[in-house]
This record gives C-alpha cells, sequence and structure tokens, in this order.
C-alpha cells in the first residue's frame, strides 16, 4: 500500500516572527547596554517561551489571533518594564517605567492590565491546546466550549499565571534590584490574571454556535 505523506507542521508566520524579533532584539540590547539585571533575566525567560511557543504550535495549531496575542502580550512586557515615564504621569514605587504607571491612580496600573490581557490570552491558547487533545482522539466529535471544559482552561490558565509568579520570585533572588513589588502586588497580578481568564472564557462561551465542530474551531 502507499503511504501518505505526512502533512507538513504549522509554522509560525513570518509576520509575526518578525514583528517578534522587531522588538525582542532591541529589548535584549537595552536590557544589556543599561546593565538592567531584572530584564536580561526575564528577555531570557521570554526567549525560553518563544521556542517553548513554536514547539507547541507544531502540535496544536493556533491560530494566527492567538499568535498575535502572544507576540503582543511580549511587546507590553518588553515596553513596560523598559520604557520610561514622564515625571508627571503617577507611579506606584521609585522605578518609573511603564510598568509602574497608575492609569487610573490608586485604582487601576499598567501591570494588570497586561496581567489580564496576558491571561486571556493564554486561556485561549488552553483552550486550543484541549482541542487539539481531543481533535488527535476522536476526530469526529463534535467539541463545544462547556461550563467545564472552559473551567478547566481557566484553571491551566490561572495555574501559568502562578508559575508567572514563581519567575518574578526567582528574579527578586538572583537580582539584587527589581521592579516585583510586595504581597500586595502578587495579589493584584493574580486577580488581574483570573478576571482575564474569566473574560475569555465568557468570550468563547458566548461566540459560539450549537452547530460548531472542533474542526471549524476558532478562538478570539
Amino acid at each position: 500500500m502507499p503511504i501518505e505523506p505526512q502533512a507538513a507542521k504549522p509554522k509560525i508566520p513570518t509576520s509575526i516572527t518578525l514583528f517578534t524579533g522587531a522588538y525582542l532584539l532591541p529589548a535584549i540590547g537595552a536590557a544589556v547596554w543599561t546593565r538592567n539585571g531584572e530584564f536580561v533575566f526575564y528577555c531570557a525567560v521570554m526567549l525560553i517561551q518563544a521556542v517553548l511557543v513554536v514547539v507547541t504550535h507544531r502540535r496544536c495549531d493556533f491560530n494566527q489571533p492567538v499568535l498575535w496575542g502572544l507576540s503582543l502580550w511580549g511587546l507590553a512586557h518588553m515596553v513596560g518594564g523598559l520604557v520610561p515615564v514622564p515625571e508627571s504621569w503617577p507611579t506606584n514605587g521609585p522605578i518609573r517605567v511603564v510598568y509602574s504607571w497608575w492609569i487610573i491612580p490608586d485604582r487601576l496600573k499598567y501591570d494588570q492590565v497586561v496581567h489580564a490581557f496576558g491571561f486571556y490570552v493564554m486561556t485561549c491558547v488552553c483552550w486550543q491546546g484541549l482541542t487539539a487533545i481531543v481533535r488527535n482522539l476522536r476526530p469526529a466529535r463534535h467539541w463545544q466550549p462547556t461550563f467545564g471544559a472552559l473551567l478547566l482552561c481557566i484553571a491551566a490558565s490561572t495555574g501559568f499565571g502562578a508559575l508567572n509568579e514563581v519567575i518574578e520570585f526567582a528574579a527578586t533572588l538572583l537580582v539584587p534590584k527589581t521592579n516585583v513589588g510586595g504581597y500586595m502586588n502578587t495579589g493584584w497580578d493574580l486577580v488581574s490574571n483570573l478576571v482575564g481568564a474569566i473574560a475569555a472564557a465568557v468570550w468563547m462561551r458566548m461566540s459560539r454556535s450549537p452547530q460548531a465542530s472542533i474542526q471549524n474551531s476558532s478562538i478570539p
């Protein structure tokens, strides 16, 4: 019997690769040039994460909105940690970078918005990973974002958020001076992660028609 050729593994679109490289490489250079040990550490972590995205994408075939979301999340992180803010802008703490900026004084910080956005995207990543597993096990099954499946994605996403806080804790141990913040900052980071994850789950639940199948699924 003739052997059917294997389907080509999905690749990250060139536009996303170029966009990510266009901000990541200068950010690495700026962190090294200014001897910003915290962000040298974060850049190294982000490079590892980029490799993991590429490897996982080859198996899960993330759609372009999710890939763009991950790239924009990285950009928001680099801008937040490296770009200074004007003296007139309210900030939390002595390090005057975008991450410390109070968008609404004492109510909403740039850091919290980035966390909510990032874990909105991460919940979509978890959903697409879950659907890829189901597709491999039962190709013909109609798969909907049920309450249980979305709750699992929220739990997985916020679990990755907790891992992010562990990485930030590691940064405080490895780098003498960081902008990580204290216990309250960690708590609000986790709350922001949960808000973003729930928002993604609600959107996915509301945007699916009852007839949608796993083969035609798309993530916002």
